[in-house]
């Protein structure tokens, strides 16, 4: 096996095992909310003026699939959506009281497992992080421009 395939095999790996040991919690304090509710919950809660195309860009989903979503999260009681007196045509999503409840609860969780893993992190050196995010920011342009290729309508 060659560097690039030990690379992509271990980041397969690693990201594997954090989604196995971060699934129970998760699915424990988040019961009756699937992974796919919880994800849109987050990037309203993150976007600045978050719509349909926004929001399908940033979980890389259509956008027929993301009003499904977006729809099943409003007949919850977890988002609403509005839309700008000066733009009638957009439609735009906000979280409810109950919707920031689950976000603060995911970000909670997040802040817990990022803590839980501090201890790696502390070990790693500023050139050792920086070569790394140098690697996958240009690992991210490639697969931009791969998606792009493909008509793919993904950032």
């Amino acid at each position: 096996m060659n560097k690039q395939e030990q690379v992509m095999l271990d980041f397969r790996d690693l990201f594997n095992k954090m989604a196995w040991l971060n699934k129970s919690k998760m699915e424990e304090s988040l019961k009756g909310h699937k992974p796919s509710e919880v994800h849109c919950i987050e990037a309203i809660g993150k976007n600045a003026e978050p719509n349909v195309t926004k929001l399908a860009e940033s979980l890389y989903m259509t956008r027929g699939a993301l009003s499904k979503l977006t729809k099943k999260l409003m007949e919850k009681g977890l988002i609403e959506s509005y839309q700008k007196p000066d733009n009638k045509k957009e439609i735009y999503f906000k979280l409810t009281k109950q919707g920031e409840d689950i976000y603060n609860i995911h970000e909670k969780l997040h802040q817990e497992f990022q803590e839980r893993d501090q201890a790696v992190f502390e070990q790693v050196t500023e050139e050792q992080f920086d070569s790394m995010l140098r690697f996958i920011e240009a690992y991210r342009r490639h697969l931009n421009a791969e998606i792009k290729k493909q008509g793919i309508g993904i950032h």
